[in-house]
């Protein structure tokens, strides 16, 4: 397990990825710490250098794609190892990125990993306690009643990676369907329809009041 391996693997999952050094390292060393704190904790089942690196950072790397221009603001529902909020505040150092996760455990791993980047905080608390404003919820494999309900109160946009939009509040969004790199799953993009109660979807972000950062 090398960088030069990771580097090789990233070129050939995400070739449209457009990484300076600096944020390649910066994906190589939350590799390096997720592989030792994966060891002791479950953070996921996908480690292997190769299918670690199709499967979560050129997935996350897709998805930074597709949250839109206008964004300075995000939040990832259920982060866990950081996938895609992680990759997605590297990659989109534009943006302010909370990393939302309710476990204490994966949230002590997102407060070591934020080190690797400046724009990341992380949030130890369930959906339902976060306050503010942010212009997109992202999440992977969340329960769509989840983030839509937190999408509902916060945000204009929301990525549904992996999990189809559902349940109450889903007519309020505006969907597009995307398929991910590896054709193996969707991602779903929504915007919140004009007049839609919740989110303040014409004025200005307040992500920077929402919540205290945890630790």
């Amino acid at each position: 397990m090398t960088r030069e391996a990771f580097v090789r693997q990233l070129g050939r999952a995400a070739p449209w990825a457009a990484l300076s050094d600096a944020q390649i390292h910066a994906l190589w060393q939350h590799y390096q710490l997720l592989s030792r704190w994966n060891a002791r904790i479950n953070l996921t089942r996908v480690i292997e250098l190769e299918e670690a690196v199709r499967f979560h950072y050129a997935e996350s790397l897709y998805v930074a794609g597709l949250v839109p221009p206008a964004a300075t603001t995000l939040a990832d529902l259920g982060s866990g190892a950081g996938f895609p909020g992680f990759v997605i505040a590297v990659a989109r150092p534009e943006l302010r990125v909370a990393l939302v996760e309710s476990d204490q455990r994966k949230a002590a791993f997102l407060r070591e990993a934020s080190d690797l980047a400046p724009n990341v905080r992380v949030l130890a608390k369930r959906s339902r306690e976060v306050e503010g404003r942010f212009d997109v919820v992202v999440s992977r494999a969340v329960r769509a009643e989840d983030v839509l309900e937190l999408a509902a109160r916060t945000a204009r946009w929301v990525v549904l990676v992996g999990t189809e939009p559902a349940g109450r509040g889903m007519s309020e969004w505006r969907w597009e369907t995307r398929a991910l790199p590896d054709g193996k799953g969707l991602v779903w993009v929504g915007e919140r329809l004009a007049g839609s109660h919740g989110g303040e979807a014409d004025g200005p972000s307040r992500a920077g009041e929402a919540g205290s950062e945890a630790g």
